[in-house]
This record gives structure tokens, C-alpha cells and sequence, in this order.
């Protein structure tokens, strides 16, 4: 709890109750199932309580894993530092950076230690929400799903409506696969919120990303970063099925796909520098909602996050003939 004893920032910017569908993947990015899910983090008398409402649909050994068929609730010592996971559902904490909060904590009845990261973007109306599940530091599975918050979903038959569409559609979505545009090059360019490791807002980036597919499994990208941070960097990416490769000159490493969420990280050539990423399509356009972590020395330097949207251009893999 806050020294002066109100919610956190990030606490009165959940309010409310949040719904979604996160899909369910196994470890090698094969989707099994959704979880509908109905969650809120609420501030009464002095304390805080999250709960959360599940009902898994899913094959496997996951499902028997994951639906204990009880409501969720844990303690929260809230404060905009530090949000500590008190039990007995969840032990463990989140680290808020503004609207993007990255948790680490230990759930007894799964037995697998969660990595979340959750980011409200009012400008799109959703909270961008993840899950990686381990076993110490294997990964067994992966939750992910956008939300949407109500502050009338019990009385409200519209807003019960909207709830059931959004549900109805993160369904047939979620097991979209991660895919940036084939063959069209363009640019994806936007502002990210940026944080250094005391979780202070330092300022902004802007991020343009030029994009040139070279066929149909290879294509070239060009971040260009101005602000807090500036670089440009260029590498050659591959794509084999949910498993992404970065190639330099500039930036080296692999990703991993869950649906339509990336997973990365690239290493900087030549210094001691990488990036975790977590990014996100969101629309048919391409819409991207990116979290982007650097580490410099093997120690967190910034957290940015933002939305990256696209401007296609030239359709580089057209129709081909022979004369």
C-alpha cells in the first residue's frame, strides 16, 4: 500500500473488472485451448485483493494442469514500486513502469513460476496481457490475450453484450499466427513511453522500423531510435514457422512465436548490450504493441513500450513470370 494509504497509480489505472480469453500454448508454440477469464485488482479498507474467475477449454495435459475449478484471490501490498503477491493463489511481486507492469511470482497450484506482463493502451482499449509459464527455468507453456475493462458488467446488458463479442473474438483470434508483412515493405513507426531502472519515466522514444521482405521467409529490417535512447540498427530476420531468427550485421539472436505475440531477444554486436522483446499484432494492419527491455552489462537499463502501426508501401513480391 501507498505511504499515504491510497491505490498505487497502476492500481487506479486498472479499476474496474477485465475480461478476456488468453489462448493456451504448449512449450513448442502448439496451441491447445483458451481460459476465459474474468479478473480484478480492488482497493477496499485499506487493502488490496486481486481475484480472478477461470474456465479453461483446452486438450492435454495443461487443461488437468491449469483449471482447479476454484476462484483465485490473493493479498496485494500495493504501492507504485513494488506489488507484492501475498497468496495463497499467487506469491511473488510486479515491478509497474506507468501503464506496463512486469511481474514475477510463483503460482502453488500450477507449480510453474510466472513471468507477466500486462500493458493498458487506452488509445487502442485494451490491456495487452502475457504469461510465461516455468518450471525453475523451463518453459512449459505460455498464456496471451487483450482485454477489455467494464465498470458495469453485472447490470449493464450492452456492456455484457461487448463483453461476449470480445470473448467470441479473442477465441477465433488468438491462435493467429505472428507475422509481419510477407510481402509488402513499409515503415512501422510510433512513440514509446521510456523508463529507466528505478521505474522513473525519463522520456520518449520514436521508433521507425523500415521493413523489406526479401521472400517469402526472410527480410530486412532498420530500427532507428531517437530520443532517450539512439541507435540504428540493421539485421536480416528469418522465419521458420513460430521460430525467428535475427542475422545481423548489427543485432544477433531468436524469437520465439505464440499465436500473434513474439518473443526475443538480440544481442547488440560488439558491446554488452541486448534486447528483450515482447511484441504483438494486434489488427489485420499490422498494429503492433510492443515492450521492449535493454540490458546493458547483463543489468536492466530501460523498459520502453509503445505502439508501432504500419505504412505500407511497395508490394516487393509480386506475381513473377518467365518471358
Amino acid at each position: 500500500m501507498s505511504e499515504d494509504n491510497k491505490p498505487s497509480n497502476w492500481q487506479q489505472a486498472i479499476e474496474g473488472e477485465w475480461h478476456g480469453c488468453p489462448s493456451l500454448f504448449e512449450h513448442d508454440g502448439t496451441h491447445v485451448g483458451t481460459n476465459k477469464v474474468t479478473r480484478a485488482s480492488e482497493f477496499k479498507d485499506g487493502r488490496t485483493t486481486y481475484w480472478m474467475e477461470t474456465k479453461f477449454d483446452a486438450t492435454g495435459p495443461l487443461m488437468d494442469r491449469f483449471e482447479i475449478g476454484s476462484r483465485m484471490e490473493f493479498g496485494v501490498v500495493d504501492s507504485d514500486q513494488d506489488r507484492i503477491y501475498t497468496g495463497p493463489d499467487f506469491v511473488g511481486s510486479g515491478r509497474p513502469f506507468g501503464l506496463l507492469v512486469d511481474s514475477r511470482y510463483y503460482s502453488p497450484g500450477w507449480n510453474v513460476d510466472l513471468r507477466t506482463v500486462n500493458h493498458v493502451v487506452p488509445d487502442l482499449g485494451m490491456q495487452v496481457y502475457s504469461s510465461q509459464l516455468f518450471e525453475a527455468d523451463t518453459l512449459v507453456g505460455v498464456f496471451n490475450g487483450l482485454y477489455i475493462v467494464t465498470q458495469d458488467h453485472a447490470s449493464n446488458p450492452a456492456t455484457q453484450q461487448r463483453v461476449s463479442d470480445w470473448i467470441e473474438k479473442e477465441k477465433r483470434e488468438g491462435r493467429t499466427p505472428f507475422n509481419l508483412p510477407v510481402k509488402h515493405a513499409g515503415v512501422f513507426s510510433g512513440e514509446f513511453e521510456v523508463y529507466d531502472a528505478n521505474q522513473q519515466l525519463v522520456g520518449h522514444n520514436k521508433v521507425t522500423i523500415h521493413h523489406r521482405p526479401i521472400n517469402l521467409l526472410h527480410s530486412e529490417q532498420t530500427i532507428e531510435i531517437e530520443g532517450v535512447i539512439n541507435a540504428k540498427w540493421t539485421a536480416m530476420r528469418t522465419r521458420n514457422g513460430g521460430s525467428h531468427q535475427f542475422h545481423g550485421p548489427d543485432l544477433y539472436g531468436n524469437g520465439k512465436s505464440y499465436g500473434r505475440y513474439l518473443y526475443s531477444t538480440r544481442h547488440e554486436y560488439g558491446k554488452a548490450h541486448k534486447m528483450w522483446s515482447r511484441e504483438t499484432v494486434v489488427d489485420a494492419d499490422y498494429t503492433m504493441v510492443c515492450a521492449w527491455q535493454f540490458i546493458r552489462s547483463s543489468k536492466e537499463e530501460y523498459t520502453t513500450f509503445g505502439v508501432l502501426r504500419f505504412e505500407p508501401g511497395e508490394n516487393v513480391l509480386a506475381a513473377s513470370y518467365v518471358s
